[in-house]
């Protein structure tokens, strides 16, 4: 199975609008861009996946083509493992690209090998369970009532659970939106909250005392994923479990001291941003040594999306799988809606990803092909 070609489309959405408060960089969003690879081999076989491309599909692209096509052809798309280590010397060496890069390549190569095998891409890595439940994720939003009334919709269209992203500017603030979305949920509908890392250490226990008397599943970035000491000195702290490591690049090695030294009580990874299924499984395989949990990060767009619940599939020390709210802003790329019904999504049973990309959106999406 030689790779014979990559192909690297560069693609923007304009149906999906953002204010900059929704992102907090205060710079508005008037379409998603990304990325479509293709991998193409000797035997006719293809796989296709969207890749992130942050605020620019061009600029992305043209880094992929240099440095990726390249690396992988000419190499046996079923010689994955060897792939990631290759590939892991040479980012080092000169590349050195976004994190985002790699991951959806690793993906196709995946997806080829589930093929292959005519097996579903999630029993293909090994089966762990055929379903999961699902938590939304906010935007940032304006007040406290706008949350409240976000996470009553999310509760009442089924979803198990709903985390919070303040705006981070204030403290008192933050807080009063935590308190808000609590009350207006009730007792038992689960929470969490990613704040994103605008705090001090100081800011951030006093965060996560609310969220203990609030009854919050989780505290997840409230600092900088890199800093190490003191979110160790904070999860030591605090009774609600920290979570995080989700930005950090180069999984697993950039987590191993997480796991290894307790500095959070849950690491994040996904097959988007953590070198792709086989980084991201790494990281879980480790955490799991440690009875410790890998809480998988959203991957943004659906079709990497489906990928991710592959995983969620494959794993057993995950508990959740995540997506943005609103979920029709980034329902595009796939023939059929994600596989989710009742707040529980189920995984397919047909071999490889077990949906058709939606190839007439994605040609009226291409800007350029590179």
């Amino acid at each position: 199975m030689q790779i014979t070609e990559l192909q690297i489309r560069c693609c923007r959405h304009e149906g999906a609008a953002f204010s900059g408060a929704a992102m907090r960089d205060g710079m508005a969003r008037d379409g998603l861009e990304f990325l479509v690879y293709t991998l193409v081999t000797q035997s006719g076989h293809k796989a296709s996946m969207f890749g992130f491309a942050g605020r620019s599909a061009l600029g992305a692209g043209h880094m992929a083509a240099a440095s990726l096509r390249p690396f992988l052809v000419g190499r046996n798309a079923l010689d994955r493992e060897l792939i990631w280590h290759d590939w892991r010397v040479a980012d080092r060496w000169w590349h050195h690209v976004p994190i985002y890069l790699y991951g959806p390549l690793d993906c196709c190569l995946w997806l080829l090998g589930a093929e292959a095998a005519s097996q579903p891409l999630w029993r293909y890595i090994g089966g762990a369970r055929s379903s999961i439940p699902v938590y939304a994720s906010s935007p940032i939003l304006p007040d406290a009532s706008a949350y409240a009334t976000e996470a009553c919709a999310v509760r009442d269209a089924g979803l198990k659970a709903y985390k919070i992203h303040p705006p981070g500017k204030s403290l008192e603030e933050d807080i009063e939106i935590h308190r808000a979305v609590r009350s207006a949920v009730g007792a038992k509908f689960t929470l969490m909250s990613d704040p994103v890392a605008p705090y001090t250490l100081e800011e951030a226990i006093k965060l996560g005392r609310e969220l203990e008397t609030l009854d919050f599943l989780w505290l997840e970035e409230p600092l900088p994923d890199e800093n190490f000491s003191a979110l160790r000195e904070l999860t030591h702290i605090l009774d609600i479990p920290v979570v995080g490591t989700e930005v950090l690049a180069k999984h697993p090695y950039s987590v191993a001291e997480c796991i290894a030294g307790r500095v959070v009580d849950a690491v994040r990874a996904d097959v988007s941003w953590s070198g792709g299924i086989t980084g991201a499984l790494k990281t879980a395989r480790l955490a799991e040594a440690f009875h410790m949990n890998c809480e998988l990060h959203t991957t943004i767009f659906h079709p990497l999306e489906l990928v991710n619940l592959h995983l969620c599939g494959a794993v057993k020390n995950n508990t959740y799988f995540e997506l943005l709210w609103p979920m029709d802003i980034y329902s595009f790329g796939l023939r059929e809606p994600l596989p989710i019904a009742n707040g529980i999504a189920t995984l397919p049973e047909s071999p490889g990803l077990g949906a058709e990309l939606d190839w007439d959106f994605i040609e009226n999406a291409t800007i350029a092909v590179v």
